[in-house]
């Protein structure tokens, strides 16, 4: 690995794991997908189905803080 990657990534080992979770999301975002659109829709539709899977009780809810604690724990 070339210097300046290895000083991003002992960097970006030292950002909180929702930090880390952001970043990574950004670095691939930059890069181009050729089916992107389509990757899109499936998710957006995973999304959907979520929503309504809560909406019919069968999936339970958590706050966000909660679930953010546990994040910064390392428990997920």
């Amino acid at each position: 690995m070339a210097t300046q990657a290895q000083e991003v990534l002992i960097n970006a080992l030292k950002l909180s794991p929702v930090e880390r979770a952001e970043l990574v999301e950004k670095i691939l975002a930059s890069f181009s997908f050729p089916d992107r659109q389509a990757i899109d829709e499936q998710w957006a539709a995973e999304a959907e189905e979520r929503i309504d899977a809560f909406e019919r009780g069968e999936i339970p809810s958590r706050s966000a803080s909660e679930v953010f604690a546990r994040i910064e724990r390392g428990e997920i």
